[in-house]
């Protein structure tokens, strides 16, 4: 058995990348472009977001016009998930790693990483305010009206037609699969969905389904009949705006989590809420939204919230921007043997520590990242 740990740690962090990125949906589907200088926890990078612009007509002058309008704007993304996944091998376990096998505690260990940066991921939808489908009710069923409606929200914000996504929970794929549209391979074009259960790409999309899809818990609106929650009379807001004054019925409450969806009588938009809010009974409170009215309120329209939905979502990659940087190597004479590396395929960067504890050595898998939804018109969920 070798006893040599320097010449066992590179070939399990190699193994332990490859088993990563067999692993992770969303971190390959988003924006990672960011640069794989290795950072610290807290660092925080700035990520920059394109202005809107209009042409202009050309009237040559002796000086040229100034660019008025188009600072540069970004997002900060703070590297702070850092994230750790120890096991122990047995000297069997190690004698399997020079043998090119990654060991089951291993893989587990990696696993765990993947899921906790595909479920943070996802759980950015929290900021996506459109949506089409029925909450409650798993997308097609019976058509794919849902994937036209989404990319036709998505066109409408001019997201660009290239690298669209969707990701969908196992029962949204379920329902996908026994449609003709990807049954039939005179009707699909190709025989792949039918081979291998995989969609890939399709209406513009390419398809992936992911068990990590989370589950929304709605708040309420609460109120009885004739008590409705409603905005209140008199306080207008206009379109753009991204806080509503509510009045709650003298026999009702509301009581909303951030990331819920509102809709407003006469208007067709829906809405997320920005943080939690609590407004009792027969009182006025505020509701922050996380992107501007489409429309103007007069006040005294009723509100409502979407209910309990399985968060399908449709985006373009720029909607998400991933920063995941490889830590630094710990300095020698520490008792530790630390190595990093980043894997050309993805782009994810993952750490191994070996340390010696009493009569055993730990080893642990680390990464370290941030993620922010930088561009939200970009993304729809498809409610399920």
């Amino acid at each position: 058995m070798p006893t040599d740990l320097s010449a066992i740690t590179p070939k399990l962090l190699a193994q332990g990348v490859i088993t990563l990125r067999q692993h992770s949906v969303m971190p390959r589907l988003v924006n990672a472009d960011f640069g794989v200088e290795a950072a610290r926890k807290g660092a925080v990078i700035d990520v920059p977001v394109p202005t809107a612009m209009s042409s202009a007509a050309v009237e040559p002058a002796a000086t040229a016009p100034a660019l008025d309008g188009l600072a540069a704007a970004s997002v900060p993304i703070a590297m702070d998930q850092w994230r750790e996944a120890p096991f122990y091998l047995t000297d069997k376990d190690m004698l399997s790693v020079m043998d090119g096998a990654i060991p089951m505690q291993a893989a587990e260990a990696i696993k765990a990483l993947a899921n906790y940066v595909d479920a943070y991921l996802l759980g950015l939808y929290g900021g996506v305010s459109q949506a089409v489908g029925t909450a409650g009710t798993t997308p097609f069923g019976t058509d794919l009206a849902a994937i036209t409606a989404a990319r036709k929200v998505l066109s409408s914000a001019s997201a660009p037609k290239t690298d669209r996504r969707f990701v969908m929970d196992p029962d949204a794929e379920a329902n996908a699969l026994m449609l003709r549209a990807f049954q039939d391979a005179s009707f699909a074009g190709s025989a792949e969905t039918i081979q291998e259960g995989d969609i890939t790409r399709k209406l513009g999309f390419d398809w992936f389904m992911d068990q990590n899809v989370p589950l929304h818990v709605a708040g309420s609106v609460g109120g009885t009949a004739g008590t409705p929650t409603v905005l209140k009379a008199g306080a207008a807001a206009a379109a753009g705006a991204t806080s509503l004054t509510v009045t709650c019925g003298a026999t009702n409450a509301l009581s909303l989590k951030a990331g819920d969806l509102l809709t407003i009588e006469h208007d067709d938009a829906t809405y997320a809420v920005a943080d939690a809010v609590t407004i009792a009974a027969g009182a006025d409170g505020v509701v922050r939204l996380t992107a501007g009215l489409k429309q103007a309120t007069a006040g005294g329209e009723t509100l409502a919230v979407l209910g309990n939905h399985a968060v399908n979502l449709a985006f373009h990659r720029d909607a998400i921007a991933f920063a995941n940087r490889p830590l630094v190597d710990a300095a020698e004479g520490l008792g530790s043997m630390i190595q990093s590396v980043t894997d050309p395929v993805s782009g994810l960067s993952l750490r191994l520590e070996v340390s010696r504890e009493y009569k055993r050595t730990r080893w642990s898998y680390d990464i370290l990242f941030g993620a922010a939804l930088v561009r939200p018109e970009l993304a729809c969920r498809v409610l399920g």
